[in-house]
């Protein structure tokens, strides 16, 4: 088993802090790109909604996701005490998966590693981070 990504928040309050660490780089790269790109008007129309939507995918991209065989992930499922999730196919080789909260959420894959981490990363975004950033959506 192996872990990719960088950020793995323990509770709420963590998930919180990593997530306003982000508003500043995601304002950054998101002006930096829009002159690179030579966008006229940038500032006009690099919105804020535009650096947030940045700043959420930097926060999932960032996700810490373990990658393991199937019998590990049963292994490491069997002793998980939270809610788990899993989308694909039962009859592959491979499993990642994100664990935050008291809930994980996992993909299974054969051969595409990154697709699959890409994938549990946005779940995880959408299902255990979301409501903590936009608790009035």
């Amino acid at each position: 088993m192996e872990t990719t990504g960088r950020l793995a928040p323990t509770d709420p309050a963590d998930a919180r802090a990593a997530y306003e660490e982000l508003a500043t780089p995601a304002s950054v790269v998101t002006k930096e790109v829009a002159r690179a790109l030579e966008i006229e008007e940038f500032q006009d129309r690099v919105s804020p909604e535009v650096i947030v939507t940045a700043r959420d995918a930097m926060f999932a991209s960032y996700l810490t996701v373990s990658v393991g065989t199937q019998e590990a992930f049963e292994e490491w499922r069997e002793s998980y005490d939270g809610e788990v999730v899993v989308s694909g196919n039962d009859a592959v080789d491979n499993v990642v998966w994100h664990e935050f909260d008291g809930t994980a959420l996992a993909a299974t894959f054969h051969e595409e590693q990154d697709a699959a981490v890409a994938t549990v990363r946005r779940q995880a975004f959408n299902r255990c981070y979301r409501e903590l950033f936009y608790p009035d959506e």
